[in-house]
Formats: C-alpha cells, structure tokens, sequence
C-alpha cells in the first residue's frame, strides 16, 4: 500500500497559478495509477484529474481541462498538478488518491492523502 501527502496548497487571486505535489511512500509507487480530486465546501468530492502508471495517458474533467496539467516523476514518488488560470470556483480542498479500481469514480481510488486547501480569490 502507498501513503500519500500532498502539498503546495495556499491563496491565490483569480488568474495565478500553483503546482500541487503528491509525495508517494513505499516502492510501489509506479505501479499505480493516480488521480487528483477536490471537494468544494458543501459539495460532493469529486474528480479532477488521473495520470496512468507511466504518465503515458492522462485524463481530465471538463472544468478544467487546457488549464490544468497532471504529471508524475516515479524516480520520486511524486505527482503533480500544475494549476494554471485559476478561477473562484476552483476553490477547494485537494486530495491525491492512487486508482485501486477500473474507473474515475472516486470508489475505485484509495490511499487518500489528507488534502491540501486551494483558495482562489476574485
């Protein structure tokens, strides 16, 4: 099983940008899928991005797709999401899960980090 921790959270104004990481430990990091998801207060989490084991194919909800941008470096146990043109609406807190199932459901991820706030403001 993989543990996971996320970082790189914080304010931003609309129009900025972060990179979120997902620090992986143990050694089977690479051979999982991975995925980001957010849950916005008062709202469903739900999902935002996935990446395959080799960072070969990558996947991503309308919302913010040509803004944001998935990635991974197995040799460091890390994933990224490189948030880009950030909107009010992207306001959230982020989660990293590795993809235990056939689907993008949130039920065929698990290993869930603890989460990182984003917080764009207008």
């Amino acid at each position: 099983q993989v543990q996971l921790v996320e970082t790189g959270g914080g304010l931003v104004q609309a129009g900025g940008s972060l990179r979120l990481s997902c620090a992986a430990s143990g050694r089977t990091f690479s051979s999982y899928a991975m995925g980001w998801f957010r849950q916005a207060p008062g709202k469903e989490r739900e999902f935002v991005a996935a990446i395959s084991w080799g960072g070969g194919s990558t996947y991503y909800a309308d919302s913010v797709k040509g803004r944001f941008t998935i990635s991974r470096d197995n040799a460091k146990n890390t994933m990224y999401l490189q948030m880009n043109s950030l909107k009010p609406e992207d306001t959230a807190v982020y989660y990293c899960a590795a993809r235990i199932g056939a689907t993008m459901k949130e039920e065929d991820f698990g290993s869930w980090g603890q989460g990182t706030q984003v917080t764009v403001s207008s």
